[in-house]
């Protein structure tokens, strides 16, 4: 969208419902994937790097974030540098028809990013959650003021999950019609909680209050702002049509901030944006499309609908074994018949993600669907079909993913050889 569009002011309700349908879901025939890695930063002495020490590190490939003149050039694998709040790097892949296209490639990058960061002290950690570290934020752009700003008021949560989280996600495009995006969309958040399970590895947060999880990461995500986090509430179980609804709820959560309006962007408390089609004298000017677009990217749903849909709800995982979610993902969600059954199995522990957040594998129906669902994802998975066999084994048993998950030689051949 030019910026003549973007400044576009939007009429009506109907009008903006309309157009959050048509840029949050793309339709036709699912083709591509694409995975977001992202790892905590800390130099020799577990302190946090400065932001200029991360910019001199990445070079060309700093995010404008942190260098504001840099090219921000994409990796050779095509992956791109960001820097979250707390000093996170995460890599963003380009899409790919495969995961064993995406893998050689997004892998290649995360260790290209590794040596850099490695060459100026900087050690990049593949932990979820940091267990040692108060949470300090870094970056002090106005999205992440008025975002703290925000998530004070309701606890600790929002600066945990800012500064001292990370996450593995993977997209994948929505489908190729309203009914395909309603089944896709529908299964995975069906399987999220056994998802949020099998891959929990995030017991310690420092600075959390107390109390035992698997997932301390995803526990931040549940005690943060169930507004802008919880669209299944409505997206899913209302009225099956969740292209309908995604618009609908997108327009219903209240305002985070708003892009250049004061110096630190603070948005009117409690309003949401469709107060603010109503009544534009609430802000003092319309909303534009370019309103609209800056406001869905302060959703945080656990699938955010972006064109196509990104997984939000998982952990990070070991170096490496990010390639186990997204080859079950992309097994799951390879034919319509695929998607029904795994639906079916992940509906006897469809909704309990604050049971698979706090206890994980330890509960027998999610680490029963958990061992199923990897099951069925093996009978297709291809060149994967060994590992998701390994995951599912190692959910029957209880345990989370650990570093020596992925140590048969084939897998670190596969490591070695790209």
């Amino acid at each position: 969208m030019s910026s003549n569009e973007k400044s576009l002011e939007l009429s009506s309700r109907p009008a903006a419902e309309a157009y959050v349908s048509k840029v949050c879901f793309k339709l036709g025939p699912p083709a591509l994937i694409g995975a977001e890695l992202e790892w905590l930063t800390a130099l020799d002495d577990g302190t946090r790097p400065t932001l200029s020490a991360l910019a001199a590190a990445l070079g060309d490939h700093s995010p404008r974030s942190i260098a504001p003149e840099s090219p921000a050039q994409p990796l050779p694998g095509g992956s791109i540098v960001t820097v979250e709040p707390g000093g996170q790097v995460e890599l963003s892949s380009s899409p790919y028809t495969s995961v064993s296209e995406l893998a050689p490639m997004l892998d290649a990058d995360a260790r290209l990013l590794r040596d850099m960061l490695d060459a100026s002290g900087i050690d990049i950690l593949a932990v979820p959650a940091d267990a040692t570290r108060a949470p300090e934020r870094l970056l002090t752009l106005p999205r992440y003021c008025a975002m703290e700003s925000r998530f004070t008021t309701i606890g600790p949560y929002g600066k945990l999950m800012m500064c001292n989280t990370a996450a593995t996600q993977v997209s994948v495009d929505a489908g190729r019609d309203r009914a395909d995006v309603a089944a896709r969309w529908r299964m995975l958040h069906v399987i999220g909680p056994a998802f949020v399970a099998a891959f929990a590895r995030s017991p310690e947060l420092a600075g959390a209050p107390d109390g035992t999880w698997a997932s301390q990461r995803m526990r931040t995500w549940l005690e943060l702002d169930s507004s802008r986090t919880d669209s299944s509430r409505t997206a899913v179980p209302n009225t099956g049509d969740p292209i309908a609804d995604y618009a609908s709820w997108a327009l219903d959560v209240p305002l985070l901030c708003i892009q250049g309006t004061t110096r630190n962007w603070e948005a009117p408390a409690g309003t949401t944006f469709a107060q603010w089609l109503d009544d534009p004298d609430i802000v003092g000017r319309a909303a534009t499309h370019g309103d609209l677009d800056y406001h869905l990217t302060t959703l945080f749903p656990r699938v955010r609908a972006c064109g196509y849909f990104e997984i939000r709800y998982l952990d990070t995982q070991p170096d490496g074994q990010w390639v186990v979610p997204a080859a079950a993902f992309e097994a799951l969600l390879s034919t319509p018949e695929l998607v029904a059954r795994a639906t079916e199995i992940g509906a006897g522990t469809a909704g309990r993600w604050l049971d698979a957040a706090r206890v994980g594998l330890a509960d027998l129906d999610l680490r029963t669907a958990a061992t199923e669902l990897l099951d069925l994802a093996a009978e297709v998975g291809g060149e994967y079909s060994d590992h998701l066999a390994a995951a599912s084994r190692r959910c029957s048993s209880g345990e989370p993913p650990s570093e020596f998950d992925m140590a048969s030689p084939d897998f670190r051949n596969r490591k070695e050889s790209v």
